[in-house]
């Protein structure tokens, strides 16, 4: 029979080991101990390898890859802890022979960018290629977003967006909406271009998105307003055009907000008119003065809508692009509107230093 204090020491024992084991769990798997272990002792093995193996097959230039792989999957804390044991390695092989100073430098610099690396990721929280992923998640949802719904039989569609320097992400957006009865769609210029109005405009769609269709049509350009304003409106302004399009009839609604007017083409008489719509920008006063225009579109109608970066030439006015741009959609309907990719490529020559995007509505 097991006496009362055996019994004791034997259940603490248990428990003392419990904890131990529940603490080097959180030690090694939480705080990706583990993972610098393994890169600490594949320094020291492609260290020692250097210099009492083979230089050919344990290379000092080799301590690379687990500088790199810390700066990818390791904490800042953990990839100066590796640091040290790297530097201790680099020494030992510098003092036998088998590392010389470009390659320390190399290793040195590496290991600088790697820190830069780490400590960007500690601050959005994320280890490894997650970040990355998330930038392609968002990139393919704005690309999806800026994609026209399906329309009914009898019409057509398509749209182009376009960031300024080839970037993913840009200040330009498109959001849209169709119940099959109601097409509407609303382009919005953010200030700036580029990756600098990207993270604003992945906002804002999220926002617009979710006012487009569930506000009255009239209401939907001063909601937009009212959330630029509650926002502070320290971020710079915002233009943007909204058009709603009766699917039935062919009648229209725009209403712009700062923006370039829209372009409706007459199929009877081949020709592109701009629409009148104007108002204030968005995110600068309460009250927009918006004065929307009506109108409709017939079998061989089109409604063109594109933001100030496709028409703007540095030392020209703005006129001349817009005149430009309706030479070059004249061209557009006789080939038809679905190469839309065509027309942007023609109004940018030169390289792409603004961000662009043009949609297209037309009724067969």
């Amino acid at each position: 029979m097991v006496s009362p204090t055996r019994f004791r020491l034997v259940r603490a024992a248990r428990a003392g080991a419990a904890y131990a084991g529940g603490l080097a769990r959180r030690q090694v798997i939480t705080r990706n101990r583990r993972l610098a272990l393994g890169l600490a002792l594949a320094t020291v093995a492609i260290s020692v390898g250097a210099v009492h193996v083979s230089r050919a097959w344990f290379s000092p230039g080799l301590l690379i890859l687990p500088v790199l792989a810390g700066g990818l999957l390791l904490t800042p804390r953990a990839l100066r802890a590796l640091y040290v044991i790297v530097a201790a390695g680099l020494l030992y092989d510098f003092l036998r022979g088998r590392a010389g100073p470009g390659l320390i430098a190399t290793i040195v610099v590496t290991a600088l960018l790697a820190d830069v690396l780490a400590r960007t990721r500690k601050k959005l929280g994320m280890k490894g290629l997650r970040g990355e992923h998330m930038l392609i998640e968002l990139r393919d949802r704005i690309r999806a977003q800026g994609t026209l719904p399906e329309l009914p039989e009898g019409w057509g569609s398509v749209s182009v967006l376009k960031a300024a320097g080839g970037s993913s992400f840009g200040g330009d957006f498109l959001v849209s909406t169709c119940d099959e009865k109601v097409l509407e769609i609303a382009l919005v210029d953010v200030a700036g271009k580029g990756v600098t109005a990207g993270t604003r405009a992945l906002l804002l769609s999220g926002a617009f998105g979710g006012l487009l269709g569930t506000v009255a049509r009239h209401e939907f350009l001063p909601a937009c307003n009212a959330y630029l304003l509650r926002g502070g409106g320290s971020d710079g302004f915002v233009t943007a055009i909204h058009v709603t399009i009766d699917l039935a009839s062919g009648d229209y609604l725009v209403g712009c907000a700062g923006h370039p007017p829209a372009a409706h083409f007459d199929g009877a008489s081949a020709t592109w008119r701009m629409t009148r719509a104007h108002g204030i920008v968005l995110g600068v006063v309460e009250d927009l003065r918006l004065t929307p225009e009506r109108g409709t579109l017939r079998p061989g109608d089109a409604l063109m809508i594109y933001t100030d970066g496709l028409v703007e030439l540095p030392g020209r006015d703005i006129d001349y692009g817009t005149d430009r741009l309706l030479g070059e959609a004249d061209r557009l309907a006789n080939s038809g509107f679905r190469a839309a990719d065509d027309l942007v490529k023609s109004m940018q020559s030169g390289p792409s230093t603004d961000d662009c995007a043009l949609a297209i509505i037309w009724r067969h």
